[in-house]
């Protein structure tokens, strides 16, 4: 899918469109962050707090990749870290070939090019700045001139249901929380970007405010070619918005794969048992027994092994000792049952090794 031409004197780069169709427009490679823990007066404590350990994905280009997962996960954090409003530990971020932050792709051409919709809707708006300011703030700091910046904003206002007669003289605590998480998705596209990340960006709405922002967010996808990474607790809006899903779990990445696959036949037991969560309407579907017992490891401490062992219905030795690797495909899983010769009485064989003769 194919961003429209920007107007004349919008902030774009000519070589903003530089990979090609089968390229990611994000790639990310080992992207972790931990935050210290301070002693107390004693010398007690310290540590650190694995908010994300080594997290790799790609967000195709035109998709919405659904971000689930328990509270305390690493969701949000990653999101920070995509933006760079959180410097990471260690990691790669490459968007459409580039590398963020380096000699080819500044942090300010990428912000450019990528957005952000929080979850608190007021709190993203300055108190002091009417809304037709706060969407025509971005472009002139990208060096657009005032009077255009603002015919943008009252164009953008109208885009996304806010009549800018009514709505662009007025302040953010004149609005309602739909009509100010309608705000935020206007000023997050005032930059025409390619990529917006949404964190739980309608979980503060009520059900119907947050159905009319869900079709709007389609409908600007369609019209601008967008690109979402949209992350939720929801997992019923998760499967009706996105595309492909991937499931966190205490910093980790446990399943990634296409939306109605990972929905209809989840390969990890934790995905298992978060979609199992879900209450249903269907009387021969009741949920008798708890699908996880316990509470999540101790991220300052987190289990050897498998993260999710200590929960696991399917744990064996194994599990606690070794690693498993995010298996490469369609549908990745990072679970020793599905880890050719990992060790697990589920895993399948591994492959042969081929002799020196066969090799030759």
């Amino acid at each position: 899918m194919r961003l429209p031409s920007p107007p004349p004197g919008a902030p774009h780069d000519e070589n903003d469109d530089v990979g090609g169709p089968a390229q990611p427009l994000l790639a990310i490679r080992g992207l972790a962050k931990h935050f210290p823990l301070k002693k107390d007066m004693f010398g007690r404590g310290g540590g650190v707090v694995r908010a994300v350990d080594g997290v790799s994905f790609d967000v195709l280009k035109g998709e919405t990749l659904g971000v689930v997962g328990e509270s305390g996960c690493g969701k949000s954090t990653t999101a920070r870290l995509l933006m760079q409003l959180t410097p990471p530990d260690r990691g790669e971020i490459v968007f459409d070939g580039r590398t963020v932050g380096g000699r080819e792709l500044s942090l300010k051409g990428f912000r450019r090019q990528a957005q952000m919709v929080f979850q608190d809707s007021y709190a993203s708006l300055n108190p002091r700045l009417t809304i037709e300011d706060s969407v025509a703030f971005a472009p002139q700091v990208h060096g657009m001139p005032r009077a255009e910046a603002v015919e943008r904003a009252r164009d953008l206002l109208a885009r996304v249901g806010l009549e800018p007669r009514r709505f662009a003289e007025r302040y953010p605590h004149e609005l309602s929380g739909g009509q100010r998480q309608r705000v935020n998705i206007a000023r997050a596209l005032a930059l025409h970007p390619r990529l917006i990340v949404l964190d739980e960006a309608v979980s503060a709405l009520d059900k119907s405010v947050e159905a009319q922002v869900l079709n709007l967010l389609l409908d600007l996808k369609e019209e601008f070619g967008l690109t979402y990474v949209f992350i939720s607790h929801d997992l019923h809006v998760v499967r009706h918005m996105s595309d492909r899903v991937m499931v966190m779990y205490l910093g980790q990445v446990v399943e990634i794969g296409d939306s109605e696959s990972l929905f209809e036949s989840p390969r990890h037991p934790y995905t298992r048992a978060l979609l199992s969560s879900v209450p249903s309407m269907d009387p021969d579907r009741r949920t008798e027994a708890p699908p996880l017992a316990g509470d999540p490891p101790n991220p300052i401490d987190p289990p050897p092994g498998c993260r999710f062992h200590t929960r696991c219905p399917h744990a064996q030795a194994v599990c606690s000792q070794r690693v498993p690797v995010l298996q490469p495909g369609a549908h990745a899983v990072a679970c020793l049952m599905h880890e050719p010769g990992s060790g697990h009485s589920a895993a399948p064989a591994a492959a042969p090794v081929p002799s020196e003769k066969e090799a030759a």
